[in-house]
């Protein structure tokens, strides 16, 4: 069901030489700046009872009524499914994602995602975009992930993520033996053949990915990674163009065997089947209480015991 959206309001004078899609971000937190330009163009927005216009500017004392509709979210269905709830609030909730669970239903997986589970834990976020989910993981990295539950947290929240405020940290094991942490910062695209991969491309989008060592063993490195901007597999697509792919990565890895490698070492690469990439620290303002949340999550259990066999084999060759 749509929302009607009728107000009226004063431009301040403080708001003078503002565009006036500007200006009605400013008054109007609720609502993006995107979805104020698109009620402009779409003659919803009036301004001194005139059909206003987007790069008009203000000079404050102008009358400006709306009168729109926001538009209607997907209707998707409410799954009894668990969720793994760190943090909650009635602004938003934290949760940690478990590895295989799809965020968002798509071509494949129309049900059972964690899109899914939030209806059922909280039916008000069927009237948000995409039930509050403002930033994905895939399907196989685990970790933590912010949700937001109402209009005013969403647009706060993804306004912090286009500002790069938001703070995310993974942990991941790549294949290769690093000397040091560094910087990738290559452009991400769609892939110009394989159409569901990603890939390094002039075209792209500027992406900016931070990596620092933790761990080394013999033929793999435990490392830490920030990212800046949060691309579709940004981090697997980093990692396998600086020649260190994520351990398990499916589509952008492969197996390899380590020589001399201990029969238990072999085992556990053969049965480590999706990219060893956890969403380990999450930190953010809060919308409302504009306070500073900071969260942790530990290393999923199978990550846990790959890295015991790395180390193992490792004291093995000392």
């Amino acid at each position: 069901m749509s929302e009607k959206i009728q107000q009226t309001l004063i431009i301040p004078e403080d708001l003078e030489g503002k565009r006036l899609d500007q200006a009605l971000a400013i008054l109007l937190p609720d609502y993006s700046r995107t979805q104020i330009q698109e009620w402009i163009k779409n003659q919803q927005v009036k301004l001194n009872g005139q059909i206003a216009k987007t790069r008009l500017t203000v000079n404050g004392g102008e009358e400006i009524t709306i009168d729109a509709t926001l538009k209607a979210q997907p209707v998707y269905k409410a799954q009894n499914i668990a969720l793994n709830i760190i943090f909650e609030d009635e602004s938003l909730l934290v949760i940690n994602k478990p590895i295989g669970m799809v965020v968002h239903p798509g071509a494949g997986n129309y049900d059972k995602t964690l899109l899914n589970a939030l209806l059922n834990h909280a039916p008000e976020l069927q009237n948000l975009p995409r039930a509050g989910i403002v930033h994905r993981l895939d399907k196989d990295t685990s970790g933590l992930l912010v949700i937001a539950k109402t209009s005013a947290a969403y647009f706060n929240l993804t306004k912090q993520l286009k500002d790069r405020t938001v703070t995310r940290i993974y942990q991941a094991i790549v294949l290769g033996v690093m000397t040091g942490g560094g910087t990738i910062d290559e452009p991400i695209g769609r892939h110009p053949i394989i159409r569901k991969r990603m890939a390094i491309t002039e075209t792209g989008k500027p992406s900016v990915t931070h990596y620092r060592v933790i761990d080394r063993f013999r033929a793999h490195t435990r490392i830490k990674i920030q990212l800046e901007t949060g691309r579709t597999h940004q981090i697997r697509v980093h990692m396998a163009h600086i020649h260190y792919p994520i351990l398990g990565d499916q589509v952008y890895g492969r197996l390899q065997l380590p020589k001399k490698a201990s029969p238990e070492l072999v085992k556990a690469l053969r049965e480590f089947k999706h990219q060893a990439l956890h969403a380990s620290e999450l930190s953010f303002v809060h919308p409302v209480t504009h306070k500073t949340l900071s969260f942790q999550s530990p290393l999923p259990e199978d990550m846990q015991k790959m890295l015991a066999v790395l180390k193992s084999d490792a004291e093995l060759d000392e």
